[in-house]
C-alpha cells in the first residue's frame, strides 16, 4: 500500500499562523502536523512510499523532508501546474499510484486506527472507501449517511444549517483502488465530493464507508489550532513526542538536547521543551511547548502556552493561553492572557498589556506600556470568515471598522477589473454613511469608478443594476434590522443578485493575505453621481402593472414605511397610479430605525386601527429595507406571513391566463393545490439569473416576494402594488381570499440548540424518522402521514434550530410539536 498526502492548501483562514509556511508545517509538538501523519500512516500499515502533493509555499516541505530518508520512507513530491481541485490533484500523481493507496490531508490531527480503515476496505472489496466520523459542529465538512453495511446512500460537502442531515462527516481519509483514478480528468479542476464521488454513484460503483470513533480535528482556522493543544495537554489525543521524558512533582517535561534548566524552575502538567532551549531561575512552566532556541528569562509565569522557535521571552513575563510564533522578542513585565496570538518576527515592548483574544500580524512593535485591546489588523469576528451567504455584518465600528471597511473595499475591488464602474447605495442611518465613505477609499484605490446614489433603498439599487450593462456590480450598506448595533455591507452582481460562494471566498482570500491590487495614481478610480434612478425605478413598475385596473378598482390603501429609505420613492410612486392613499412614517428618524422591533409592533396597531376606521380596503408594512412586506386586511386582521403567501398564490391562480412556475422554499405550506400553478419546492441559495427565469414568482414564508418580470430580488414595494392590481382584477376582498382558504394549521419555531449539538439533532431527528417519508432539501422534513409534516432546519447564525409543522388542525400540530419538542430536550440532554 503507498500513501497521499495533500499538503498543497493556502492556509487562509489559519492566517496569521501561516504567514510564512504552509498549514500542514505548523508545529504540533514541534513536529510539523504533517510529520505527525507521516508516522502514523508508516506505523500503522507499514507504507514504506508517499506522494506528497504540493501547492503552496512547496520549498518549506521539500527542505524539511527532503528524500524521506530521515523517517524511513520514499517521498515522490508532486506539484501541479495549476489548482486541479482535491481528486485533480491525487490525478497528476497517478503514475506512482499502482496500488492501493490511503489519501490523508497533511493537516490533520487523528488517533484514527488506520488499520481498522484497511481492513473495512478489504472486507468490502471496496473501490473507494471514505472514512467517517462524528462531529460537533459539521459545517466545514462533508456530511454523510450510510446504511446499516456501510454503503453510502447520500452526502453533501460543506453543507450550512440547512442542509445538515447528520453529525457524521467525511474526514477526508480515503482508501482507493487505482482503477477509480480512470474517472479522474487529466489536468481538470475535479473535487472529490463535488465531481468524483457523484460520478460513481451514478455509475453504481459503490462508495463505502468505514464509520470509526478516534480524535479527529480539521486545524483551519486560530481557534482549532489552539483547541488542538488544550486536546493534547488534557490527554484527549497522545501523540509521539521527542525528547528524554522527566518526572517532576506536579508534571512531567520531555526534553531534548542542549537544554539549559534552572533547578528552580517549577514545571506542572505536561511540557515540551525543545533543542537548545534556556530557561532561568523561578520560571513557572503548566502545560507548555516551547521551539527549539528559545529563551525565557527568570521569574516568569507561562501556562497553556505554544511558543515556537528563536523567540526570547525577558523576565516577570505572564503568558497563559497564547500562540508565539517564530522570532518575536517579548520585553520584560509582558501581560498577555487568553488567547492572544503574536506572530513572528514582532517585538513587544516592556510593560505591553494584552486583552482577550487580540491577534498581533507579523512585523509589528508594540510600544513601552501599551494597552492592546484590539487586534492589530482587524476585529475579532472576521478571524476565518467574512460573508454570511453575500453579507457582511458585524457591530458598528467595533468588528465593522472603517478600516475593516476600506479593506473589504480593497478586496472585492481587487477581483473585478480595473476601470470597472460600480453603484454603491446606503439607507440613511449615520453609521451606513461612515462605512460607505470608507468604503469609497478601498474602491477607488484598485482602479474601480464608483457612482454614488447616496441613500437609496436596495431594492431600487438593484433594479437599475440589473437594467445597466455598464455597472458591473453593487454595493448597499444599511442597519441590520435584526441587531440595532449592527450594520450589513452587501456585495451584488450585474444581475442584482448576491454574490455567490465562489466569489465570496476569492475575496476572502485577497482579504485575509492582504493581496490587494495597487494601481499607479493615474489609475485611481474616480466618482460621480447618477441622475434619475428613481424615476426609472418608478417608471418601470408602472410599465409592469395595469394601471387602469389599479386606478379604477376604487381601493383605499395605508402604508407605513416605518421611517426607512423608501421614504425617498413610495409616495410618489403609489401616488402616480392616482389611487387614494395615506403614507406614514416617510421621514428619517434614526432612534426608530434604532428600535425596530417596538416600531413594528406600534406600526401593525396603527395600521390595523387606520384601516378599520377609515373604511379602507388594505395596509401595508413595508420593511424598512424595502425588502419584506406584512399585509393587513380591509377587516384591520394582520394577515400571517404564510397565509399572506397562500393569498398572493390564490389570487395568481384566479387571474392568469397561462400556467405559472412558482419557488418557494422546503417549508413553505403544501396544504392547497391550485390548477393554473406549478410549485417547485426547495433551496434557494447562489441561484443565477439564469435559473430565475424559470419562475415567475420566487416567494418565502417571512414576507418576500420576488416577480420575475420585474426583477430577480425581493422588492416590497413593487409586491405592494402586484397584490392591489390582483384584488382588482380579482374582484374580492383580502378576507375573503383568506376565508376561502382550507382550513389547517401551521407553526414555526426557534428551540434553543447550541452550535455544538447542531449536527446531531439533525442525525437523531432523522433516524428518527427512518421509517417515513422524508426530505432532505433543505433541513430534514419526515412526514407524519400524507398531509402533516415536521421540518427541522438549523439557524445558520444563531444557536437556534427552527421547526416548522404543517397539521390538519390545531390540535394535530400541538400533539406534533409536544412529541418532537420532548425528543429534542432528550438529545439535547444525552
Amino acid at each position: 500500500m503507498k500513501a497521499v498526502v495533500m499538503a498543497g492548501g493556502f492556509g487562509t483562514r489559519i492566517q496569521p499562523l501561516t504567514n510564512s509556511i504552509p498549514k500542514p508545517m505548523l508545529p504540533i509538538l514541534n513536529r510539523p502536523m504533517m510529520e505527525h501523519i507521516i508516522i502514523k500512516a508508516r506505523d500503522d500499515l507499514g507504507i514504506k512510499e508517499f506522494v506528497v502533493l504540493l501547492y503552496f509555499k512547496p520549498e518549506v516541505i521539500r527542505d524539511y523532508f527532503k528524500d524521506g530518508s530521515d523517517w524511513g520512507i520514499k517521498i515522490n513530491y508532486v506539484l501541479p501546474n495549476d489548482d486541479f481541485g482535491t481528486a485533480g490533484a491525487v490525478g497528476c500523481a497517478r503514475e506512482f499510484l499502482d496500488e492501493t493507496f490511503i489519501i490523508v490531508s497533511g493537516d490533520l490531527i487523528t488517533d484514527i486506527d488506520f488499520k481498522r480503515v484497511a481492513l473495512f476496505h478489504k472486507e468490502k472489496n471496496s473501490k473507494l472507501t471514505i472514512t467517517l466520523t462524528p462531529v460537533e459542529d459539521p459545517l466545514q465538512f462533508g456530511v454523510v449517511i450510510a446504511n446499516e453495511e456501510g454503503r453510502i446512500e447520500k452526502f453533501l460537502e460543506k453543507p450550512s444549517w440547512g442542509e445538515v442531515f447528520s453529525d457524521t462527516i467525511n474526514t477526508g481519509i480515503y482508501m482507493i483502488e487505482p482503477e477509480i483514478l480512470d474517472f479522474i480528468p487529466e489536468e481538470e479542476n475535479f473535487d472529490f465530493a463535488k465531481d468524483l464521488f457523484p460520478l460513481l454513484m451514478k455509475k453504481e460503483i459503490p462508495l463505502w464507508g468505514s464509520v470509526i470513533e478516534g480524535y479527529w480535528r480539521d486545524v483551519g482556522n486560530p481557534l482549532s489550532y489552539r483547541e488542538v493543544y488544550k486536546d493534547i495537554f488534557e490527554e484527549k489525543i497522545k501523540l509521539p513526542i521527542k525528547g528524554e521524558l522527566k518526572e517532576f512533582k506536579k508534571g512531567k517535561a520531555f526534553i531534548e538536547e542542549g537544554v539549559e534548566i534552572d533547578k528552580d524552575v517549577k514545571i506542572e502538567g505536561l511540557v515540551v521543551i525543545g533543542k537548545n532551549v534556556k530557561i532561568e531561575e523561578d520560571v513557572l512552566l503548566e502545560n507548555v511547548v516551547i521551539g527549539d532556541n528559545t529563551e525565557i528569562a527568570e521569574d516568569s509565569e507561562i501556562r497553556d502556552c505554544v511558543i515556537w522557535k528563536n523567540s526570547k521571552i525577558d523576565s516577570k513575563t505572564n503568558l497563559k493561553n497564547c500562540v508565539i510564533c517564530n522570532d518575536n522578542h517579548i520585553n520584560k513585565k509582558v501581560v498577555a492572557k487568553e488567547g492572544v496570538i503574536i506572530a513572528e518576527n514582532c517585538e513587544i515592548k516592556k510593560s505591553a498589556s494584552f486583552e482577550k483574544d487580540v491577534i498581533v500580524w507579523p512585523n509589528k512593535s508594540i510600544e513601552e506600556e501599551s494597552i492592546i485591546s484590539n487586534n492589530i489588523i482587524w476585529g475579532d469576528k472576521y478571524k476565518s470568515s467574512i460573508f454570511e451567504e453575500s453579507k457582511v455584518v458585524g457591530r458598528t465600528n467595533i468588528e465593522l471598522s472603517c478600516e475593516m471597511a476600506t479593506k473589504l473595499a480593497e478586496s472585492f475591488g481587487s477581483v473585478l477589473p480595473i476601470g470597472s464602474k460600480v453603484y454603491v447605495s446606503r439607507d440613511y442611518h449615520k453609521s451606513s454613511r461612515m462605512l460607505k465613505r470608507a468604503f469609497l477609499s478601498g474602491l477607488l484605490s484598485t482602479g474601480i469608478n464608483v457612482v454614488d446614489l447616496e441613500v437609496m433603498p436596495s431594492n431600487v439599487m438593484r433594479y437599475n443594476l440589473s437594467h445597466n450593462e455598464e455597472i458591473v456590480a453593487g454595493i448597499h450598506i444599511r442597519q441590520s434590522i435584526i441587531e440595532k448595533i449592527s450594520t450589513e455591507i452587501i456585495l451584488f452582481t450585474s444581475e442584482g443578485l448576491g454574490i455567490d460562494n465562489n466569489l465570496a471566498k476569492n475575496i476572502e482570500r485577497i482579504f485575509f493575505r492582504e493581496n490587494f491590487r495597487r494601481v499607479n495614481h493615474y489609475e485611481i478610480g474616480d466618482v460621480c453621481e447618477a441622475n434619475d434612478l428613481n424615476r426609472n425605478y418608478i417608471e418601470a413598475v408602472k410599465e409592469k402593472l395595469d394601471i387602469n385596473s389599479i386606478k379604477h378598482s376604487g381601493i383605499r390603501i395605508v402604508t407605513d414605511i416605518m421611517f426607512g429609505s423608501t421614504s425617498n420613492i413610495y409616495p410618489k410612486l403609489v401616488n402616480s397610479f392616482g389611487i387614494e392613499n395615506i403614507v406614514l412614517n416617510a421621514y428619517r428618524d434614526d432612534k426608530k430605525l434604532s428600535n425596530l422591533s417596538s416600531t413594528i409592533k406600534k406600526s401593525q396597531n396603527d395600521i390595523s386601527n387606520i384601516v378599520k376606521v377609515l373604511g379602507l380596503n388594505i395596509g401595508f408594512l413595508i420593511y424598512p429595507n424595502g425588502q419584506k412586506i406584512q399585509v393587513v386586511s380591509e377587516k384591520g386582521s394582520l394577515i400571517e406571513y404564510y397565509q399572506m403567501l397562500l393569498v398572493l398564490l390564490r389570487l395568481l391562480d384566479m387571474t392568469t391566463n397561462r400556467r405559472l412556475k412558482i419557488f418557494l422554499p422546503a417549508w413553505a405550506p403544501d396544504f392547497i393545490e391550485f390548477e393554473n400553478l406549478d410549485i417547485t419546492r426547495g433551496k434557494y441559495r447562489n441561484f443565477k439569473a439564469i435559473e430565475l427565469k424559470e419562475y415567475d414568482l420566487v416567494a418565502s414564508t417571512e414576507g418576500n416576494f420576488a416577480f420575475t418580470e420585474f426583477a430577480y430580488h425581493r422588492d416590497a414595494i413593487f409586491a405592494s402594488m402586484k397584490i392591489i392590481e390582483l384584488l382588482a382584477k380579482a374582484n374580492k376582498s383580502l378576507s375573503e381570499i383568506v376565508l376561502s382558504l382550507p382550513k389547517f394549521a401551521y407553526i414555526q419555531k426557534k428551540i434553543e440548540c447550541p452550535s455544538e449539538k447542531k449536527g446531531k439533532m439533525m442525525r437523531k431527528f432523522l433516524e428518527d424518522g427512518k421509517d417515513k417519508k422524508n426530505s432532505h432539501i433543505d433541513g430534514v422534513k419526515i412526514w407524519i402521514d400524507e398531509r402533516d409534516w415536521i421540518l427541522m432546519v438549523p439557524d445558520q447564525h444563531s444557536e437556534n434550530i427552527h421547526i416548522v409543522i404543517q397539521a390538519k388542525d390545531e390540535k394535530s400540530l400541538k400533539e406534533i410539536f409536544e412529541n418532537y419538542n420532548k425528543k429534542i430536550q432528550e438529545w439535547l440532554s444525552e
